[in-house]
């Protein structure tokens, strides 16, 4: 099958706007969109730019948009595109470095202003916490998260609002807020209760459609939501 990728080509050094550039290529029904870049990088156009590591849907590191979805190029089969025609660009909403790598330091920022990691209740026992798997499966969801960015790369609101956290760090903080180990459920709530956290999300869901771990990011936010009204009206989880 021949199909053509029209892939997002920008060297800030040399260009002034980003431009689409055609790459002719024969696949087979095996081929990803990551061995595509692969083949077009090695054989036809060595200055093409792009991250990539695993090759497992595990690293996060080759999201990208692919025909106007944020998407894992190692994950997405060139066949089940159905089309011709291939297009690929950088995600959107962040700075591009060159071609379809862009600068990911604002997203991590804010992945670590948000504190994601355990902070125990009182004094640690000899041994490991005892948890339930009843608990455990409270927050099993954002444990699939692979910090690719393509959640918040999707959301209208991020781009608009480079303060907003965005939907991949607060479903970090659901995934400590809803750990029966951790000890600062106060503290994450209180740092989502504004403008640039919970209430800053307009439920588009657009971030719930781009995750390649099917992670209800959307969902997650509401919950959060409901844990900060319950808190602000006194309520506590038992």
């Amino acid at each position: 099958m021949k199909v053509t990728f029209k892939i997002m080509r920008f060297d800030p050094t040399k260009d002034k706007e980003p431009r689409f550039k055609d790459y002719a290529l024969d696949v087979n029904s095996e081929m990803t969109v990551l061995d595509a870049l692969q083949e077009i990088k090695w054989y036809q156009d060595a200055t093409l730019s792009y991250r990539r590591s695993c090759r497992s849907a595990i690293c996060g590191s080759c999201a990208m948009c692919i025909n106007g979805r944020n998407r894992l190029a190692c994950y997405t089969s060139v066949v089940s595109l159905k089309t011709p025609v291939v297009t690929v660009s950088p995600l959107p909403g962040l700075p591009i470095i060159k071609d379809l790598i862009v600068d990911q330091t604002s997203f991590f920022r804010k992945y670590e202003s948000v504190k994601p990691y355990l902070m125990p209740k009182g004094e640690l026992p000899p041994k490991e916490i005892v948890q339930s798997p009843e608990e455990r499966k409270l927050y099993d969801e954002p444990c699939l998260c692979i910090l690719c960015g393509a959640c918040t790369a999707g959301c209208p609101i991020s781009w608009a609002d480079p303060n907003y956290l965005g939907p991949a760090a607060l479903a970090k903080v659901w995934r400590f807020v809803g750990d029966s180990r951790d000890g600062e459920r106060n503290m994450r709530l209180a740092l989502i209760n504004n403008d640039e956290g919970v209430w800053r999300c307009h439920s588009i869901f657009r971030c719930t459609e781009a995750c390649p771990k099917k992670i209800d990011t959307g969902a997650i936010v509401q919950r959060l939501r409901r844990e900060v009204v319950k808190e602000i009206l006194g309520f506590r989880r038992h």
